[in-house]
């Protein structure tokens, strides 16, 4: 078991009633409706506003929406949320058997229609829509979901909710449009699995593997992938929730985000994914282009630790490093204060926050510098650590900076270590990374125990940390096997108490994920899985 924290601290009052996040929303009016609107204030009639907003957001036929993505796509790397461009293709060209909204984790109908638990949580019955066809005109059946899972379970394809896959242990598909799943256990987040699984077509695996062809059942077609280049997609006319308005999407894979956003602002492009925090807060003050932030769809940044290197394998260093972190600098100065400085992953509305413990590796330097001259008086030694990062991302070198500053004030030594996005995915899903690493995760959003049983940082069972603490391990079984919502406040405590011992994770900020688009485009939406949603989008003229 690991030591516990080297400084005392308080217990935690009892959390507030989760509260439901902000709706989404463009970040300002356009120049024209705001002109609307301040008449309309003046005059004290609405019927303007009303008008202008009919016309504004009237949906149009027709387009191709031009996306700029500064990752690619690594066929085998298909479903691991690892590139953005791979995260445009799997939103638009597959679906899901269940979908969440952005602001909860209650599952709403998509290709299931509805599901029923037996008595102890160990069988989950799914009806499944009988309109539904793959994009090879093959019908759509229960032996797909089979399928799916299974793919979903193969540590071939080596997924982030693997191990919850795996915890499938039964199929009954004898009905074509029906499946009852079947459990050693509970499972608290089988939902999750469920909203994140792609429908895969078992019939072209094959080409999916060989980054030739995806087929699945969604609203746009797999046309063509130029590696390092462009991914071109079709409007799928036979889609069963309706044809999409756009006719396709094309996305251009530009690694330089700068080069991203210059295209934006020359018209070349509609969409960007890959602006860093100061060129969204430019274009959001541009009347010409709209920034979009997805409450609901959190993405943390963080600092991971190798605890198998000899400096990091005190946890009086790990924790030292976490005091170390100038989380409100790094906010505001990189995120343009688009983001919330945490100690712990999980946002307001999670079951887990807890606001004090996500204050207990606040910024202090004395803290910090106490350890560190505690460590270094047994071992006379002053640690160098190499701090990984992804090359193409403006905001991870900002960071990385920040951070061997940060670091420097108290003793340790940072080497840079800017790497592709490729090779950091790489380090992330084998545990390569060699001390320090800098990188996203997600799926604090969902239930917490998708994080602590199914996501390559922390995995208690494996890690990229390499960090295996029994008390951790017990605490992230417990929370797992229930029934989904009956997880206790007191295993959540459990939880965040070993996170905070542990310190292989030191979070920085949760973030809202930011769009930037042109003000030609409506409709746009966003799943909470960091998949944009483009079924409604449109182009207006």
């Amino acid at each position: 078991m690991s030591p516990r924290l080297a400084h005392p601290r308080h217990p935690h009052p009892r959390r507030p009633h989760p509260r439901r996040p902000h709706p989404r929303g463009r970040s300002r009016l356009t120049a024209l409706a705001a002109a609307a609107l301040a008449a309309v204030l003046v005059t004290g009639c609405s019927s303007a506003v009303d008008e202008l907003s009919a016309a504004a957001d009237e949906p149009q036929q027709g387009g191709t929406l031009r996306i700029g993505t500064t990752s690619d796509i690594v066929p085998a790397n298909t479903f691991t949320n690892s590139s953005e461009t791979g995260d445009v293709l799997v939103g638009a060209v597959y679906d899901t058997l269940v979908d969440y909204p952005l602001d909860s984790v209650e599952p709403a109908p998509n290709l299931a229609t509805d599901w029923e638990f037996n008595d102890d949580g160990t069988e989950l019955t799914l009806q499944l829509r009988d309109d539904v066809t793959f994009h090879s005109g093959r019908p759509f059946t229960s032996k797909d979901v089979e399928f799916s899972i299974k793919t979903w379970a193969d540590p071939l394809w080596t997924v982030q909710l693997q191990r919850t896959a795996a915890a499938v242990t039964g199929f009954d598909t004898s009905d074509e449009h029906a499946i009852t799943l079947s459990f050693e256990h509970p499972v608290s987040n089988i939902f999750d699995l469920l909203d994140m699984v792609p429908i895969i077509d078992s019939e072209s695996i094959d080409q999916l593997r060989a980054g030739t062809a995806w087929i699945g059942t969604g609203p746009f077609t797999f046309d063509s992938w130029q590696p390092g280049s462009t991914l071109s997609l079709e409007a799928n006319e036979d889609y069963w929730g309706g044809a999409p308005l756009l006719d396709g999407v094309d996305v251009s894979i530009i690694p330089d985000p700068q080069a991203q956003v210059a295209q934006l602002r020359a018209g070349q492009l509609d969409l960007v994914t890959g602006a860093s925090g100061r060129d969204i807060e430019s274009l959001g003050n541009d009347e010409r282009f709209d920034v979009t932030e997805w409450v609901g769809a959190e993405t943390q940044v963080y600092v991971g630790a190798n605890v198998q290197n000899e400096a990091l394998s005190d946890v009086r260093l790990r924790q030292a490093i976490a005091f170390a972190l100038d989380r409100d600098r790094i906010v505001e100065d990189v995120y343009r204060g688009a983001g919330v400085p945490s100690s712990l992953p999980w946002p307001e509305y999670s079951p887990a926050y807890d606001a004090e413990a996500a204050a207990t590796y606040d910024y202090d330097l004395e803290q910090a510098k106490a350890l560190v001259e505690e460590v270094t008086e047994e071992t006379g030694q002053v640690p160098t650590l190499p701090l990984t990062y992804p090359a193409e991302q403006t905001d991870f070198g900002a960071i990385a900076q920040i951070v061997q500053a940060d670091l420097g004030e108290i003793g340790i030594k940072v080497q840079l270590d800017p790497v592709e996005q490729a090779e950091s995915i790489k380090r992330l899903i084998g545990g390569e990374f060699e001390g320090l690493w800098l990188l996203y995760h997600s799926y604090a959003q969902y239930n917490p125990s998708t994080l602590t049983v199914s996501a390559y940082p922390f995995n208690a069972d494996k890690n990229t940390s390499g960090y295996l603490d029994a008390q951790y391990q017990k605490d992230a079984e417990a929370a797992w096997k229930q029934k989904p919502g009956e997880v206790s406040d007191e295993q959540y405590d459990a939880l965040n108490q070993d996170l905070l011992d542990g310190a292989f994770l030191l979070e920085i900020a949760i973030l809202h994920p930011q769009t930037v688009t042109s003000t030609n485009v409506g409709g746009l939406d966003q799943s909470k899985r960091n998949e944009l949603r483009l079924t409604e989008t449109y182009l207006a003229e």
